[in-house]
């Protein structure tokens, strides 16, 4: 059996989601992790990626007018 990290569980979703403690303690793992963007879909646009894309695609900090 995977141990949980229930400390960093807890901070994610009830710091990172907004969750009351009766709602996080409501969930399945499975939900929380779904929650979290765990195993359903592409993952969460990371930093390097946000970064890549800035410099590929800059503000026009020009004023048009």
């Amino acid at each position: 059996m995977t141990a949980f990290d229930w400390g960093g569980l807890m901070r994610a979703g009830i710091r990172g989601l907004g969750l009351r403690p009766a709602e996080f303690w409501a969930l399945t793992p499975a939900e929380l992790m779904l929650m979290l963007g765990a195993g359903g879909g592409p993952a969460p646009m990371s930093r390097a990626r946000l970064e890549e894309l800035a410099r590929a695609f800059p503000d026009d900090t020009k004023t048009k007018g």
